[in-house]
């Protein structure tokens, strides 16, 4: 029997609507010519030359979570859905974990679990595919300990498009003798869809001793320890609201990194619109140590500490693999987003703290938007700035600004919504969270096209620079080097110089 390289879908097959449709935003819809579903890296290389051959413009698609329309852009004619390209096995030639591209990260956590004992210190959605989360950095609950995603990448397997319209596969490793090095490197940070199709992923910590499976990568904790704090909107003051934001900037910013107790501390405030109902803290950590409870405890207290509103909190201990399983970010119905995001190497003060109240308390708007600070810092801001694509390595906190409903009809309402909250919050600075004292520009997976926008963003500062500093020049020789007809594009894909 012949080889399927790849599967092509078009509109007149049965399964043409589920891959079209498998955005998380629903707010953008394509309709590709044809999907190209590879079964192996060979077939995606040839679906890339198919692409090619035809002048087909192309993306590339893995879990469907992008927050920008970057795939499902009607100027895309071909999209290779690489969601079958999900092998997660031992290579014991590179001693490190090859990972599908197409791979979902729940499925990644569990197999790397019950079969090494081992862990990628990524995010807290089990659906996202982990072929553009790896590419945009990567961060989540055990990042604080042992760093993001991208600095335990030992190598990736691109398909790459050359300057005479073939196509052919790379391996780049993080080795700098490498010659496919500045390749690796590309893609620690860069985001999803800039100098080819990625096939797969190899893990492996750099500083692993040996080449047991088992010592290769970070292990878990056995048990992780949940808390909850929730506090009503109903009967809660504006100075409890500063009161509540100034408390957790306080402790983040006064938090002694160098001491372990909270090394495993992972936390996100969900500042909520109040038509939601209450703004809520959710915290975990080890639940191994000993002490646990107690650091939870004092940690919780000193945020909500002067609120006063009484936190309703709940408790839990649950094993580490289930917790993977857990899907923070299902929001049921209300699938229509858009989203924002910041570095923020300082807590937000008081005069941004009344304003995110005087939005997020206003009756008049009845729509879901939320302002998220996640913990940040310790592991993650012990690597040199130019190691990855990742240049913001002093972050105190990363903030997501998002806004979800379920009507078509609202998308202007609630774009323009998040447009404004997010032009105000960081006025002094044309718009954007501009790299300085107090922000550090943002973060490429929250993707926002409003960056590269004049009439939102006045700073003077470009979209490249906010998502990735002084690393954007050495970014486009790669650009140069490996994409140089500019095959992989989109409206936040790194450039051609000149």
């Amino acid at each position: 029997m012949p080889d399927i390289a790849f599967s092509e879908v078009t509109p007149a097959d049965a399964r043409y609507a589920s891959l079209v449709a498998r955005s998380r935003n629903t707010r953008f819809a394509g309709s590709p010519r044809r999907v190209l579903v590879p079964r192996h890296t060979d077939g995606a290389r040839q679906a890339v030359a198919q692409a090619v051959r035809r002048g087909e413009r192309l993306a590339v698609r893995a879990g469907g979570h992008g927050l920008e329309g970057l795939v499902d852009d009607p100027a895309v004619t071909t999209v290779i859905d690489v969601s079958a390209l999900d092998g997660v096995a031992y290579d014991q030639d590179r001693h490190a974990f090859a990972v599908g591209a197409g791979a979902l990260m729940g499925d990644v956590y569990r197999d790397l679990y019950l079969k090494w004992g081992v862990a990628l210190p990524a995010g807290t959605c089990p659906s996202v595919g982990l072929g553009g989360y790896v590419q945009g950095g990567g961060f989540g609950a055990l990042c604080r300990r042992y760093g993001l995603v991208v600095d335990h990448l030992e190598a990736v397997e691109v398909v790459v498009a050359d300057a005479d319209g073939g196509a052919r596969t790379v391996v780049a490793g993080r080795d700098p003798a490498d010659p496919h090095h500045d390749l690796w490197w590309a893609h620690t940070g860069a985001g999803g869809g800039n100098f080819g199709l990625v096939t797969r992923f190899w893990f492996r910590s750099a500083d692993a001793p040996g080449h047991r499976p088992a010592d290769l990568l970070p292990r878990p904790p056995a048990t992780v320890l949940f808390a909850s704090a929730a506090w009503d909107w109903d009967g809660l003051t504006e100075g409890d609201f500063l009161r509540l934001l100034a408390n957790h900037g306080a402790w983040h910013a006064k938090e002694d990194t160098a001491d372990p107790a909270y090394a495993s501390l992972y936390s996100a405030l969900y500042l909520n619109q109040r038509s939601v109902g209450r703004l809520v803290l959710n915290a975990q950590i080890d639940a191994g140590r000993p002490d646990a409870r107690r650091l939870l405890g004092d940690y919780l207290r000193a945020v909500g500490e002067g609120v006063r509103v009484s936190a309703r909190t709940s408790w839990e201990t649950l094993p580490w693999l289930q917790v993977t399983a857990r899907d923070v970010e299902n929001r049921g119905a209300l699938t229509r987003s858009k989203s924002k995001g910041a570095q923020l190497r300082v807590p937000f003060d008081g005069g941004d703290g009344a304003l995110l109240h005087r939005y997020l308390a206003d009756p008049r708007y009845s729509g879901h938007t939320t302002v998220v600070l996640f913990s940040y810092g310790r592991q993650v801001n012990a690597v040199d700035p130019a190691a990855t694509v990742v240049a913001q390595r002093d972050s105190l906190l990363r903030c997501y600004l998002g806004t979800y409903w379920a009507d078509a009809r609202a998308d202007a309402l609630h774009v323009e919504r998040v447009r404004a909250l997010y032009r105000d919050l960081f006025a002094e600075t044309g718009g954007v969270p501009v790299p300085g004292d107090r922000t550090d520009g943002s973060y490429i997976n929250y993707p926002d096209v409003d960056l590269r926008d004049p009439r939102w963003n006045t700073s003077g500062v470009p979209w490249h620079a906010l998502y990735f500093k002084s690393n954007y020049a050495r970014l486009q020789r790669v650009k140069a080097r490996w994409d140089p007809r500019d095959v992989f594009h989109h409206a936040l894909s790194v450039e051609l110089p000149g």
